[in-house]
């Protein structure tokens, strides 16, 4: 079938945006034709990109390597994550407990199969009258580590974030499938406020899966020659799926469930492959979560748009507003929607 004058004017006027978004944070090949495009990225178009962002990400980590111990660096280098037992001290975790058990702020709620993930942004005007958490979400030592694994110093994105699964097996919950999140360095972290058994979805990471060696570059060109053409959406978007085969094949061990005490701090790099565990039955976990993302193709580790004044302690709030004025102008709503004023420990909304 031709293609039709509107597909045509429509390619013409997007052409530009493409190609730019070659030397940017983009990822989607179901989105990008150009970065899903099956023959450049036979030829090694993707490769390209995922040997440049890490290339790159190793020099940046060179450069904030001295705010950390070499103990923790070569822990991460070697297993793509941070574990701190422990990480405040008992007076501190037990007024941050205290604190978000009794906090009712604005929230939203995403579903995704029999789960519900709820996230209540933690901006500065919330944490003037939270001091507890304040102090976590500007902890130097806290964010040395996000810095250390997003590959960049920067604003994170904080929030008390609750994973409500009351419909175990219920429809197919993405976030328990073995998945990257991306292509490059981005860091993610939760400090857990209870105890997460195996039977809670606990964490899961497979260790060495954040380093590119040859058999995964061999891996994802495969994957990326295909990757438009996926029938899961999540794949075709760029955040690549694994199975337990693809992981012996890669030389990589099984995942590793972070079952842990309360009072844990996590840091992994999520461009390595990671998932929430199934859960057989309705839990609940709730922990303080921060995001680090940024574009993999600078050689400077500062200069990020959400640490200057205006945005800075603002950035969730303004990242919820902006989404809910492009929902009011017609754009399709997105996965995350508000549920007004609630509590880190109440039950779902959606």
């Amino acid at each position: 079938m031709r293609p039709s004058l509107f597909l045509i004017a429509r390619s013409l006027v997007l052409a530009p945006l493409w190609i730019v978004q070659i030397g940017t944070k983009a990822k989607s090949f179901r989105d990008n034709p150009i970065l899903g495009s099956p023959a450049l990225n036979a030829c090694g178009l993707h490769v390209a990109r995922r040997r440049l962002a890490d290339s790159m990400g190793r020099g940046r980590r060179d450069l904030l390597a001295g705010s950390l111990s070499w103990r923790e660096r070569a822990q991460f280098d070697e297993l793509g994550y941070f574990l701190r037992d422990e990480a405040l001290d008992d007076e501190h975790f037990a007024a941050l407990r205290r604190e978000i058990r009794v906090s009712r702020l604005p929230a939203r709620e995403m579903r995704q199969g029999g789960t519900v993930t709820r996230r209540i942004g933690l901006d500065d005007v919330w944490l003037a009258r939270m001091p507890a958490s304040r102090r976590v979400v500007k902890d130097p030592a806290i964010r040395a580590l996000i810095h250390y694994a997003a590959s960049y110093v920067g604003e994170p994105t904080f929030a008390v974030q609750t994973i409500l699964t009351d419909a175990p097996g219920k429809d197919s919950d993405p976030q328990t499938v073995l998945h990257s999140d991306t292509f490059h360095p981005t860091a993610k972290a939760w400090l857990f406020l209870d105890d997460v058994s195996e039977n809670d979805g606990p964490f899961a990471y497979v260790p060495g899966s954040h380093l590119v060696t040859p058999e995964r570059l061999t891996w994802e060109r495969e994957q990326s020659v295909s990757a438009a053409r996926s029938s899961d959406q999540m794949h075709s978007e760029g955040s690549f799926r694994a199975t337990e085969t693809d992981l012996t094949a890669l030389g990589l061990p099984p995942p590793v469930k972070m079952t842990v005490r309360a009072n844990t701090l996590i840091v992994a790099d999520t461009s390595g492959f990671h998932r929430r565990s199934p859960s057989s039955h309705p839990t609940r976990r709730v922990e303080l979560y921060a995001s680090l993302r940024r574009t993999p193709f600078l050689p400077w580790t500062g200069g990020h748009l959400a640490a200057l004044p205006p945005f800075a302690g603002r950035f969730a709030r303004l990242e919820t507003g902006l989404h809910q004025t492009l929902e009011r102008w017609g754009l399709p709503p997105g996965p995350w929607r508000p549920v007004g004023i609630t509590a880190a420990y109440e039950p779902a909304k959606i």
